[in-house]
């Protein structure tokens, strides 16, 4: 895929790697629109990148609320056309420091779910079928090895990205022959704030930076036609700059 003016919708944009993703596909050429609870911060990314000459935009939404997501996308659209990439990047991990399940609250995990989950679901059901209509699109579920490894403490996040991962699986078989593709990918250990918060006492070089990570989820965008849709793709295997299909 041809990212120069392919509009692009990244949730979780104002830091860490949704920050470095906005950036790496308005390098691209793509028209970005970047997505975040915190309006002062997604606005700040997105005017450094437009002082750079990009187009970028910056929308206040919280994904894990049912009534954001429709004026989140006519939004999203007004300011950009319809969206042709979708990037799942928004999480949380819940209350930190990370509990036990048998202290986890019913409620916590329901907001786990609702952000890492449940809004990504009506983000997607809200786009995919323009998507559709227009035969073609790429959606991304940016997952963990919290999806595939039971590490004690991680349960509520955990299980989000177990079904987040299974939830692609299952629109790329429901849209099967439709142009419309799907990604999950692990994007390894990062040194973000999120990863901080769960993992206080990690040693930062030993982490991947959230910009070399971005380049290789950007490749996998451009070489889309080269995975299975539905698959899901470790980010630290991908080698930046030589995508595998046009």
């Amino acid at each position: 895929m041809k990212l120069e003016g392919k509009a692009v919708l990244v949730t979780g944009a104002s830091r860490g790697l949704g920050e470095a993703l906005m950036e790496t596909f308005a390098r691209k050429g793509a028209r970005v629109v970047g997505v975040s609870r915190n309006a002062d911060e997604m606005e700040a990314v997105a005017s450094r990148l437009r002082a750079r000459g990009y187009e970028a935009h910056a929308l206040a939404a919280d994904v894990g609320d049912k009534e954001a997501i429709h004026p989140l996308v006519g939004a999203a659209s007004a300011l950009v056309g319809p969206i042709e990439v979708l990037v799942h990047n928004a999480s949380t991990l819940g209350p930190t420091p990370l509990p036990l399940l048998l202290d986890t609250a019913c409620e916590d995990l329901g907001r786990v779910l609702e952000v890492n989950l449940v809004g990504p679901f009506r983000l997607t059901k809200a786009i995919a079928g323009a998507m559709v209509l227009r035969g073609g699109g790429v959606v991304v579920h940016v997952t963990s090895d919290a999806a595939i490894s039971a590490y004690p403490r991680w349960g509520a996040y955990g299980v989000s990205k177990v079904a987040l991962e299974h939830l692609g699986r299952i629109w790329a078989a429901e849209l099967e022959g439709t142009g419309v593709r799907f990604l999950n990918v692990d994007p390894g250990e990062m040194d973000t704030g999120m990863h901080r918060d769960a993992i206080p006492e990690a040693d930062p070089s030993t982490l991947s930076r959230p910009r070399d990570v971005a380049a290789r989820l950007v490749t996998l965008v451009e070489s889309v036609d080269a995975h299975p849709s539905g698959a899901r793709v470790e980010a630290a295997r991908v080698e930046v700059g030589r995508p595998e299909a046009a």
